[in-house]
Order: C-alpha cells, then structure tokens, then sequence
C-alpha cells in the first residue's frame, strides 16, 4: 500500500508550486517510506509514499506509459488480486510489460480501456491517472471502500489525496467546519456520510465511483458498481459450496507478496477461518505462519460479561495458535498507553474517532509491523454475513432508525442549545437513513422481511462498515502495515447480498451459513463459539483516566468544544454512570468521554475555525 496526492491548476504553472506538493508527500510518508517520487507538468502534480509489497525493485511511481496518443501517468494505492488475469488480457490487445507490478497493470489497463477498466479489478484501490495531452485527471476508488480518497475543489483548483492531512498540507485550504461539520461530528460521528470529509469543502469519492476532473469540464462522477438484487437459484448445497470456494479463493489471492505476511487472529470465527485457510497455504511451502493477538493489561480481573460480550478472547486464541501450531505474537496495552495514543489516532484520521477502539488498533498495528509487511484481517463478515444482533433481533431490526445509533436525542443533548435546535430542523439523521434506504435494489417477488434484510445490508455497507474500514485503514497505515480484508472480496459481497435469510441463519446460528461453509477449517469450539466484538478494555483506570483528561481540558473557559457543546451536557456526563450507547456497544460511557477528549484535543490542534 501506498500514500498518493496530486494537486490540478490550470491557473498558474505547477512547476512553482512543487514545494507545496513536497509538503502534500510529507505528509502521508507514514504510509510508505520505501520509496517517494513527484510528478509535475504544467497543470499538474502528482505524489506518491510508497510501501513496496510486489515487486519492490521495479514497481516505483508515478509510472508512466505511453501509448503514440497519450502521456499517461499513475499514482496508485492499493492490491489488485486478479493482476495475472488481466495481464493476460491486456497481452492479447498487444501491450507488453516491464515489470511485475499490479501499478503497471491498472496503467495500461485504463490507457486501453479508459473508465471502463475498473469492471475488471478485484481488489482494494485508489488511483488518480493524468492525460497530459487531453489535460484531464480520473480518479477511481474500489467497489467497497476498502481504500481511501479525498478531494478539494475550489474556483479552478482540485486537490486529492490518501488522507485528509494531504489535503490540508495546501495552505489555500482553509482547516473549516460549518453546520454540516458539526452535524458530522455530533450527529453521525465516529461515522461520516458517504463522500463527506467533515471539514468546509472537504469530500471523499465513494465507494464503488469513478470521476474525471477537467477545464473544460469541471468534476464529473458515477457510480461504477453496487450491489444487485438477482434472485438465488442455488440451493442450500450449493450455496454452501460456492461460499465455501469464494472465501478460500479470496484468502489465497489476498496471500500473494513479496513481503513477510501475517493474520489478525482474536479467536472469533472470522479471523480464526482466515488463519486456518492461510497457515494450509503456508504449509503447501513449509512455511509457518505469523498471527496475531492483543489484549490489555490484567483484563482478566475486571472482564464483564454481556449479551454482546460473552466471553473473553484469550483462551480462544491460544487454542486456534495451538491448532494452528502458528508462530504467535500477543500485544499487550496498558491503560497510560491505550489513553496516550488517543491523540495519535486523532492524528492518524485527521478527525475524533472511535477512540480506545482505534488508539488499541493503533498501537498493535506498530507493534504487528515489528514482524511483518502485510496482515489479514477479518473485518466485514458480519455485515455481509448478518452477524450483528440488528440482523437478528426482530425488534432492534425492525426499528426506525440507524441501529447502532438510534438515539439521535442522546447525541442533541450534548450540542449547545442553539446548534441543537438548528440540529433538530436540519434532521440530517433522518434524511441520510431515508436515502441509504432508497439506495438499496430489491426484487419485485421480495417478502416484507427480505427486504429489510436487503435495507440492513445496504445500512451496513454504506456505514457501520466504512466505518470500520475507516478505522482499520488509518490505524494501520499510521505505521506502514498493509491490512487486507478477504471479506471484503466484491463477489463474496455480490453472492451473500442475494442469500435468502434462512440460508445465513442456518441452524438458527449467527452467520450459519459461514460455519457450516468453513466447517472442515475449525475446531468445534471456535466453529460454534458465539460472536464476540473487537476487545475493549474493562479496566475502571481507563474511565478515571478519559474522565480527569476532559475535566482538565473544561478547566480552560476558552476550550473550543465549548464552541458547539454544552458544559452542562460534559459535566452531567462526566458525573453520570448510565452506560447510554453513543454508537453501539463499542462507545459507551467511557468511550463517549473520551470522544469529547478527541474532539476538542482535534479543534485546538488542527486550528479548526467554526462557521455557524
């Protein structure tokens, strides 16, 4: 993976301004320190950081290619997993290669397909090619959103880039918010309306959408790809089958590097298949897989059990390490340091986060890159898979409303009255649930509960889901790991999205269908074990820590939280002990504290102007 910039002008000549895409690179060398290189023209500047994973002697960018007509060059961030087919393909249209680099491939595939090559990719991406002889950029960005990319545009300037803080690294972009902000960081926040980057002028190509920027004309964007409602011809068998041959298939494409790789394993049914699959592949070489495992410091002692927690990892993993007989690698936070990296995760999103849940990711991130390049990791099968307890209980299922954030009160009470209000009649909460909902295909023949398992689906993809992809792509690349994502594959999305409901839930199990697909992978009790959440800390030092850091901050009568939140909301939240869910069972009251902590650590560091 890679970190990419580029700035558009077609005002003034670029070659000025390369000490401003100089500070754009610099900003995201975290990302690759492996090699960088600059690309200008008159009108155009391209950046690139990157981590070499394929082909590090060869694959450096920005590449270039020339077809007779065209000067085509390429910043790109990402893996693809079909690289040998469409080579194959682009040999048959004539073109030769020079090197073994997925960059090369996405290159010659767009300067002969044009916007059209993207149907062709499997995999996680965000590129930016310029035409220098049609003066046009195009930007595109994988079907799922696995892999970031940001724009500005202002009068005739464009800028893009990997991270926000590239974008940001222009000084003609002014660090901003305004009503739509705040509604982001209040209303929705740690999530973020699809193409929304939170601060003034500050967007994100979708998932799954392409566009061209040009003088002549201006930004245009379409969706590429979504899901499409088909009906399902298999039967459970074959369902079972085809499942079964999708992820095996996506994991063993997703294996492919030049660079020492590795799995996430928590114990949890979907890291622990991925692991198995893998640690088989490995053996085929007699190699012995890397995986692993974090947990926090004496949180055996104050462990509570839930309905969404209802037992801890550790016994499990070591369990999966000895079936697995894998070379194993434990993380241990504690409580100072969990709470110290809250204001690097900030720094790594450039935006309040989901604090101990991304500042611990953070942390065994580093730690994971001490060993290895690339990891696997399990995110998104419970999203495609329907393992939340949304997809399961009728009555959380049925409710109007995002389910991991259905009190849009709770979140008000905390705005100072007079933003809460305007809050209030903007209603974005409800307008962004409604047109996710008008998004997503149905079937005509569809029963009432098809289609909200279809709308739970959709919800999922577009938020919860980038969400956490959100998450595990900043947190990672903040120290140059690549995190792959096997679930993410846009055929296992595609397939489950047409998987009656029934199907899923076999034997009335949470994500049935997987563990009777992966069954020959498993030990019984990994197979069946219920699901069980990214860990949190249960530490009571943590909320006596979150809590003293925001009382200290509200020490300052010029805090600038207290620019858009009311004290009286802080003061009454700090001295509280209901456990009301800000998002879900990942942000309760502790973590809640400690996203007031991030926000205004977030306004004051990054100077942040509010526009009300």
């Amino acid at each position: 993976m890679c970190g990419i910039a580029g700035m558009i002008s077609f005002q003034e000549n670029l070659h000025e301004q390369r000490h401003i895409l100089e500070k754009m690179q610099e900003s995201i060398i975290h990302r690759g320190g492996d090699q960088k290189g600059i690309f200008i023209s008159e009108h155009a500047g391209l950046v690139h950081t990157r981590l070499a994973v394929i082909d590090p002697e060869y694959g450096t960018q920005p590449m270039q290619y020339t077809d007779g007509h065209e000067l085509y060059t390429i910043v790109y961030n990402g893996e693809l997993y079909n690289t040998s087919e469409i080579r194959e393909q682009l040999q048959k249209e004539g073109c030769t290669f020079a090197t073994h680099s997925d960059t090369e491939v996405v290159l010659k595939a767009y300067a002969v397909y044009g916007e059209k090559c993207t149907d062709l990719f499997n995999g996680i991406f965000a590129f930016a090619v310029w035409e220098e002889k049609q003066q046009r950029l195009f930007l595109a960005r994988d079907r799922i959103g696995v892999k970031p990319l940001f724009f500005y545009h202002e009068n005739e300037m464009f800028l893009f880039g990997s991270e926000i803080k590239a974008i940001l690294a222009n000084p003609s972009v002014p660090r901003e918010i305004d009503m739509n902000g705040i509604s982001q960081l209040l209303m929705f926040a740690p999530g973020r309306t699809a193409g929304c980057g939170v601060f003034k002028g500050m967007k994100e190509i979708p998932a799954g959408h392409c566009a061209y920027y040009s003088q002549k004309d201006g930004f245009q964007m379409r969706h590429y790809w979504k899901l499409q409602a088909e009906p399902h011809t298999d039967n459970f068998e074959q369902t079972v089958e085809h499942v079964r041959y999708l992820l095996t298939d996506a994991i063993k494409r997703q294996l492919v590097s030049d660079v020492p790789i590795g799995t996430f394993l928590s114990g949890g049914l979907d890291s622990s298949l991925i692991s198995s699959v893998a640690s088989r592949e490995f053996a085929k070489d007699g190699r012995k897989l890397h995986t692993f495992s974090v947990d926090y410091r004496d949180n055996d002692k104050y462990f509570q059990k839930s309905k969404f927690q209802p037992n801890s990892d550790p016994d499990y993993i070591r369990q999966m390490q000895e079936y697995l007989q894998s070379e194993h690698h434990w993380t241990i936070i504690d409580t100072p340091q969990l709470v110290s990296a809250l204001f690097d995760a900030v720094k790594a999103r450039d935006l309040p986060s989901m604090v101990d849940v991304d500042s611990s990711l953070l942390l065994f991130c580093k730690e994971i890159k001490q060993n290895v390049t690339v990891a696997l990791s399990g995110e998104c099968a419970d999203e495609l898979f329907g393992g939340y307890p949304w997809y399961r209980d009728p009555e959380i299922r049925e409710a109007y409303g995002f389910p991991w954030s259905q009190s849009t009160e709770y979140r008000l009470s905390f705005a100072k009255p007079e933003i809460g209000e305007i809050l209030r009649q903007r209603a974005d909460v409800d307008k962004e649930y409604q047109a996710t909902l008008a998004r997503t295909d149905f079937l005509p023949s569809d029963t009432p509960t098809e289609k909200r398992m279809r709308e739970m689906v959709r919800l999922n993809m577009d938020w919860f889901m980038q969400t956490l992809l959100d998450r595990k792509d900043r947190m990672s690349m903040f120290s140059a790991l690549e995190v792959r994502v096997p679930f993410c594959d846009y055929r296992i999305a595609q397939y489950l999205y047409n998987v009656p409901w029934e199907f899923k839930e076999y034997k009335g199990y949470e994500k049935g269908l997987l563990r009777e697909a992966m069954k020959d992978y498993l030990p019984d009790e990994i197979l069946w074990r219920k699901k069980s959440p990214y860990p949190k800390t249960h530490n009571p030092n943590y909320l006596a820590s979150v809590t003293k850091l925001l009382r200290d901050r509200l020490e300052n009568p010029d805090a600038p939280i207290l620019q858009i939140v009311s004290r009286q909301a802080l003061e009454q939240l700090l001295n509280g002990n209901d456990n009301v869910q800000w998002y879900g069972q990942l942000m309760t009251r502790p973590q809640t504290i400690a996203y007031f902590v991030q926000l205004d650590y977030w306004l004051e560091t990054y100077q942040v102007k509010i526009s009300i």
